[in-house]
């Protein structure tokens, strides 16, 4: 049996979806009143469960062989720094000790790029960046490395775990609509009327879950394993979802000083507005941070294969087109 925590997260359901494509059983921990609608249809045990609540971790992991700790909560917006603690820091901490308690085989912890401690630009940011909840840009970054310390006190302890950090997520079964699957809604309802400079690299969610099952197959305990994809620049990505869509891509580009001049104010306008942030003062910070990210450990040691991103780029434009209503 593979439990599976955030089973009906963007990775998550991808996860569930390849575990059983390959014969696997999985059982899917779930939230109680949590949407289920990423996982319609496919033969999976829903077990409710809370990672903030350790005796409900205890008894969703009972005769699992192996778990995939993907819950969390992922923002790009600053304030509820107790909440990102409880959930991502402790929640953490309560999967471990309950795969501990339950002689767990094998866990498979999806930190993040972020949790990382990046280096100046034009240096390759590897598996050789430490943890460093000190040196992280934001209360999201700090927690997913406080949670990754956890994992490594788990390892001491006698825990059989591997680590993957992904980059920027991307790609189809964006159910939950991901911070990427809103900008490109906003750009298919001509919402976006301008762009930023700045560039990242992301991963097509599939080959993060191929990249999280190779991972615990083939990786070594303690070790962590990068799983990136393709750099590009905004300005590309908005020219390829105009190839795309059709949709005219926006011709005017705000200068990054006046963006981060008036980027303190985002939070109010998101609040006011209700609409999903896109451009924060740490989402503008990470479009212009060092993305020269590497998966060559993964590529080598676990025969990680990520896809080109225009292909994840066409298929999350489809995907969308036949599953959002918007």
């Amino acid at each position: 049996m593979i439990a599976v925590t955030g089973a009906t997260g963007h990775i998550g359901n991808v996860l569930v979806r390849k575990l059983l494509e390959r014969g696997e059983n999985v059982r899917a921990i779930i939230i109680p009143s949590e949407d289920i609608k990423p996982l319609e249809g496919l033969d999976v045990e829903i077990v409710e469960g809370d990672v903030r609540d350790m005796d409900s971790l205890t008894k969703a992991f009972h005769n699992a062989e192996i778990v995939y700790h993907l819950a969390g909560i992922v923002t790009i917006l600053s304030g509820n720094d107790d909440f990102l603690y409880q959930v991502n820091v402790k929640g953490t901490k309560n999967v471990v000790n309950a795969c501990l308690k339950n002689n767990v085989k094998r866990m498979v912890y999806v930190s993040s790029v972020h949790a990382l401690k990046e280096p100046p630009h034009g240096t390759v940011i590897d598996e050789t960046c430490n943890y460093d909840p000190q040196c992280t840009r934001g209360s999201y970054d700090k927690s997913k490395a406080l949670a990754s310390l956890e994992v490594l006190k788990g390892i001491d302890n006698g825990l059989n775990a591997v680590m993957v950090c992904p980059s920027g997520v991307i790609g189809p079964f964006d159910y939950k609509i991901s911070q990427m699957g809103h900008l490109i809604i906003n750009f298919m309802k001509q919402d976006l009327k301008a762009g930023v400079d700045g560039a990242y690299d992301f991963v097509d969610v599939r080959d993060v879950a191929d990249g999280m099952i190779l991972a615990c197959k083939n990786g070594k305990c303690g070790e962590s394993y990068v799983l990136a994809g393709e750099q590009i620049s905004v300005q590309d990505l908005f020219l390829e979802l105009e190839k795309l869509t059709g949709v005219k891509a926006p011709s005017l580009k705000v200068p990054l000083w006046l963006v981060k001049a008036v980027s303190r104010i985002f939070p109010l306008y998101y609040t006011f507005t209700g609409k999903e942030p896109l451009f924060t003062s740490y989402s503008i910070e990470v479009l212009n941070s060092n993305s020269k990210i590497s998966s060559d450990k993964a590529i080598n040691e676990l025969n990680y294969s990520p896809r080109p991103i225009k292909e994840s780029i066409k298929d999350s434009v489809e995907w969308i087109k036949e599953n959002i209503d918007f």
